[in-house]
């Protein structure tokens, strides 16, 4: 089996690959300062109580937007499961053109979300990812990384308001009954995820100008969330990063297959 490694600024997810199926999927915090035998007793528990173990896994995949981590997770690989990871990076096949000015500054996790858009749903594309950021990015019908924007994430601007307001609470990132807050929390609400719904279409209908029509896929922790209050999003799709890492693993070791 493969272990997929998705290092993001807030989370890192983790996928387990039989083939090209998921077996187990986890979150967990980030945290630059926990160390590799830190995270592999987490993962042991997390292992155990899915039946896995870690013989069970014959090659693991990293992605990462968080530098110290890469060599935690390196060390995590070798010491507890005795392989050695495969890096997404500069240099490694990605089966994606990245038409940007400077391709090594495109994160990993984009990159793989947008061959896992265009292998799985084609293009035209606008992939929208909400998580620490919300990153909108752009895939021509060819599968071409074309581009794409960053805006500060939904828990970002909810943490903002709470730590830089005197009276403003902290609270649940739901969707409110109506527009119109009738109480300081359902004023909150409405103004986050209602405010980052019309980003999102807002953005959308320009990338759509200049790309031309196009569908659009969300993923991340809160994809779910917006979806529900916009038809602009066709799908969601929680492990298309996931999915991603584990194509572009493939891409760079012919003939295996997720590690099996």
């Amino acid at each position: 089996m493969l272990l997929v490694v998705d290092v993001g600024n807030t989370n890192i997810v983790l996928g387990v690959y039989r083939g090209q199926s998921i077996v187990a999927t986890w979150r967990l915090s980030t945290d630059a300062r926990r160390m590799a035998d830190e995270y592999a007793a987490l993962l042991h528990s997390l292992f155990t109580s899915a039946g896995l173990s870690f013989r069970d896994v014959r090659a693991i995949a990293v992605a990462s937007v968080v530098p110290p981590l890469i060599t935690v997770f390196q060390e995590l690989a070798q010491r507890f499961f005795e392989r050695e990871p495969f890096l997404v990076g500069p240099g490694v096949k990605t089966g994606v053109r990245v038409q940007f000015e400077n391709p090594k500054e495109v994160g990993a996790d984009r990159v793989a979300n947008a061959l896992a858009c265009y292998r799985r749903y084609g293009g035209p594309a606008v992939v929208i990812d909400l998580g620490t950021a919300t990153t909108f990015d752009a895939i021509s019908a060819e599968g071409d990384y074309l581009g794409g924007a960053i805006a500060p994430g939904i828990t970002i601007a909810a943490d903002a308001l709470f730590q830089r307001t005197a009276r403003l609470p902290r609270i649940e990132l739901v969707a409110p009954k109506t527009a119109i807050g009738r109480t300081t929390v359902s004023g909150m609400q409405s103004g986050i995820v209602f405010g980052y719904v019309g980003l999102i279409e807002g953005m959308v209908a320009r990338f759509k100008r200049e790309l031309g029509p196009a569908r659009v896929i969300a993923t991340g922790g809160l994809a779910r969330v917006i979806a529900r209050e916009t038809p602009l999003i066709e799908v969601v799709d929680p492990n298309l990063t996931l999915d991603g890492i584990r194509m572009i693993y493939e891409l760079n070791h012919k003939g295996a297959e997720s590690g099996v």
